[in-house]
């Protein structure tokens, strides 16, 4: 009984530690031209330029998406293209429609993906400079999200200079808020991660010595 008790403990520990929050990652890379006519073009040329790497450009997985600078997290202070993806879950009670705005500074123009598809983008000199109040200097969007793993994708292009970055949602009642690794949107994952993995190892290891010293009191 006591050993059935304790394999229940160690599964919900394990099912616990493979919740996972918003996962926020950027990318950037050098850039080689400006201004886009649509969300797609940017998409495009941002991606090809990713592969134009060196020092100042690469990939980073933040904590926050509020107040993040490219110089601050890779490096490069200008001329760079920029891509930020948001990987995050929708439970059932959060699902339905959610809304979604990023505060961006880029000096060519940027663009807004949910789930693949283009859902707002801006060929302007971009300087939300903290403000919503400007339509013109931020990207928005109302989009209605099922429940699963979702995707959110920003596209840039930065001259001078590097400037904050902020994106946040909100869905039901709830106020807007940034992005975050403690944001309750848990994604599922049909595949246990390595650090949960490891954990389940260490709790079937510890099940398995409970076993066996009951075995020698018996």
């Amino acid at each position: 009984m006591k050993t059935s008790t304790t394999l229940c403990a160690v599964l919900l520990a394990c099912a616990t530690l493979n919740a996972n929050a918003s996962l926020i990652s950027v990318q950037t890379g050098q850039r080689s031209t400006g201004s886009q006519s649509s969300a797609e073009a940017y998409r495009s040329v941002v991606e090809s330029d990713l592969k134009n790497t060196g020092p100042g450009y690469g990939s980073a997985t933040l904590d926050s998406y509020d107040n993040v600078r490219s110089s601050w997290s890779l490096g490069a202070y200008s001329d760079f293209a920029w891509k930020s993806t948001i990987d995050f879950g929708v439970t059932a009670a959060q699902a339905g429609n959610w809304d979604f705005r990023a505060g961006v500074d880029f000096d060519y123009g940027s663009a807004l993906f949910i789930d693949g598809q283009a859902v707002d983008f801006k060929s302007n000199n971009m300087w939300w400079s903290g403000s919503y109040a400007n339509a013109s200097q931020i990207l928005q969007a109302s989009f209605n999200l099922g429940v699963g793993n979702h995707t959110l994708t920003i596209y840039g292009i930065e001259g001078c200079c590097d400037g904050a970055v902020q994106t946040q949602f909100k869905y039901g009642s709830q106020q807007f808020a940034s992005f975050t690794k403690a944001d309750g949107l848990d994604r599922v994952s049909d595949v246990p991660e390595p650090a949960t993995l490891a954990s389940l190892t260490l709790g079937l290891g510890l099940i398995a010595g409970l076993r066996r010293r009951r075995n020698k009191r018996n």
